[in-house]
């Protein structure tokens, strides 16, 4: 598995706006990425434009390697993919984004050089460009509305290359400073309201009260509680009960 110095590099082909720059810097460093390759940017670099909207990822422009062309920005690279939201008509292997970070993680783990080149923000890559690349990720968007922003396709790719290297939590739980309650502390709960509401008259009439009560536990366990969740319900019938007793 690539550490996170084992990394694609990533080439931004004729970007035309300094802050596209700017952010896809920004998007890159989120997923621990800080290789960038600029190729014959429209206005020129360095760019101020670039370095206000890189804001804490300013290093990665700082570092990236200015290339005239997109031969000199894949000069050292063994596979490269191209980036396009609509279908070419090339004969290359087509991945998804995710599928696509898979394969390159696997082949810079058997010690490949990597690249992802990404197109100009007014129609992405040339025809001429994707025929220079080993292969094509293809982003699944909106067909009516295929165009995508620079700095979001190069999120949306690090996110994926990300998920491929980093061990990731697909779900958990934010615990706050507490503990799940335990059986016996839910079981402890569940008696406090049955005694009470009994007092209260609520299981009534009779003949429906074993169903009642049976439906109230069943509500308890349904309901994963932590020990912050039992001690707030059991305040919640005490302070009721005083209440009542005041009045």
């Amino acid at each position: 598995m690539p550490t996170d110095r084992q990394q694609p590099a990533f080439v931004l082909v004729r970007p035309q706006m300094g802050e596209n720059i700017g952010g896809a810097a920004r998007a890159m460093w989120n997923f621990g990425l800080d290789r960038m390759r600029v190729v014959a940017p429209r206005d020129g670099w360095p760019n101020q434009r670039a370095v206000a909207m890189a804001s804490g990822a300013g290093r990665l422009l700082d570092e990236a390697m200015l290339c005239a062309d997109l031969p000199e920005a894949l000069a050292d690279r063994t596979y490269t993919y191209a980036t396009t939201a609509r279908p070419r008509g090339l004969t290359k292997p087509v991945f998804s984004p995710e599928a696509a970070m898979k394969d390159a993680a696997a082949r810079i783990a058997a010690g490949e050089k990597v690249a992802v080149i990404f197109g100009p923000e007014r129609a992405g890559l040339e025809n001429e460009d994707i025929a220079q690349a080993n292969a094509i990720i293809s982003v699944p968007v909106n067909p009516e509305f295929p165009s995508l922003n620079l700095a979001q396709c190069v999120l949306l790719t690090g996110y994926e290359w990300r998920r491929q290297v980093a061990e990731t939590a697909h779900e958990s739980d934010d615990m706050g400073r507490t503990e799940w309650a335990t059986g016996l502390e839910v079981e402890k709960l569940a008696a406090h309201y049955e005694e009470r509401l009994q007092e209260a008259g609520f299981f009534f009439p009779e003949a429906k009260a074993e169903g009642m009560k049976t439906n109230l536990r069943n509500l308890w366990s349904r309901m994963r509680m932590t020990r912050a969740d039992v001690q707030m319900l059991h305040g919640i019938m005490r302070q009721m009960v005083r209440w009542k007793e005041r009045g």
